[in-house]
Protein backbone atom coordinates (compact mmCIF):
# COMPACT_ATOMS: atom_id res chain seq x y z
CA UNK A 1 0.00 0.00 0.00
CA UNK A 2 1.47 3.37 -0.65
CA UNK A 3 1.44 6.19 1.41
CA UNK A 4 -1.97 8.88 1.64
CA UNK A 5 -0.76 11.72 -0.43
CA UNK A 6 -3.11 13.39 -2.75
CA UNK A 7 -2.52 13.05 -6.45
CA UNK A 8 -1.50 15.23 -8.85
CA UNK A 9 -3.36 14.11 -11.71
CA UNK A 10 -6.75 12.32 -11.47
CA UNK A 11 -8.31 14.97 -9.64
CA UNK A 12 -12.07 15.78 -9.48
CA UNK A 13 -12.50 18.14 -6.98
CA UNK A 14 -9.47 17.90 -4.09
CA UNK A 15 -8.16 14.43 -5.02
CA UNK A 16 -8.92 12.47 -1.85
CA UNK A 17 -11.02 9.45 -3.64
CA UNK A 18 -8.23 9.34 -5.68
CA UNK A 19 -5.71 9.17 -3.05
CA UNK A 20 -7.81 6.68 -0.88
CA UNK A 21 -8.04 4.62 -3.87
CA UNK A 22 -4.70 4.60 -4.50
CA UNK A 23 -4.32 3.65 -1.07
CA UNK A 24 -6.72 0.66 -1.28
CA UNK A 25 -6.35 -0.58 -4.71
CA UNK A 26 -9.39 0.11 -6.26
CA UNK A 27 -10.34 2.84 -8.99
CA UNK A 28 -11.17 6.61 -8.09
CA UNK A 29 -13.93 5.54 -9.65
CA UNK A 30 -15.20 3.33 -7.57
CA UNK A 31 -14.34 5.29 -4.56
CA UNK A 32 -16.38 8.81 -5.64
CA UNK A 33 -19.18 6.38 -6.39
CA UNK A 34 -19.12 4.91 -2.66
CA UNK A 35 -18.96 8.36 -1.10
CA UNK A 36 -21.43 9.27 -3.32
CA UNK A 37 -24.01 6.86 -2.16
CA UNK A 38 -22.35 7.19 1.53
CA UNK A 39 -23.77 10.65 1.25
CA UNK A 40 -26.94 9.38 1.26
CA UNK A 41 -26.82 8.15 4.36
CA UNK A 42 -26.94 10.37 7.85
CA UNK A 43 -23.15 11.69 8.54
CA UNK A 44 -20.69 13.41 8.54
CA UNK A 45 -19.42 12.99 5.05
CA UNK A 46 -19.27 16.39 3.74
CA UNK A 47 -17.05 17.50 6.84
CA UNK A 48 -14.70 14.01 7.04
CA UNK A 49 -14.09 15.14 3.10
CA UNK A 50 -12.76 18.25 3.59
CA UNK A 51 -11.22 17.54 6.78
CA UNK A 52 -8.92 14.32 4.62
CA UNK A 53 -8.45 17.39 1.84
CA UNK A 54 -6.62 19.19 4.32
CA UNK A 55 -4.95 16.82 6.11
CA UNK A 56 -3.78 14.50 3.23
CA UNK A 57 -0.77 16.26 1.69
CA UNK A 58 -0.29 17.05 -2.01
CA UNK A 59 1.60 14.48 -4.00
CA UNK A 60 4.18 17.00 -5.22
CA UNK A 61 4.39 18.59 -1.84
CA UNK A 62 5.14 15.22 -0.54
CA UNK A 63 7.43 14.08 -2.58
CA UNK A 64 9.93 16.58 -1.53
CA UNK A 65 9.23 16.21 2.15
CA UNK A 66 10.46 12.84 1.94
Amino acid sequence: MSRLARPTDGRMIGGVCAALARRFGTSATTMRVIFLVSCLLPGPQFLLYIALWILFPSEDKAQTAW
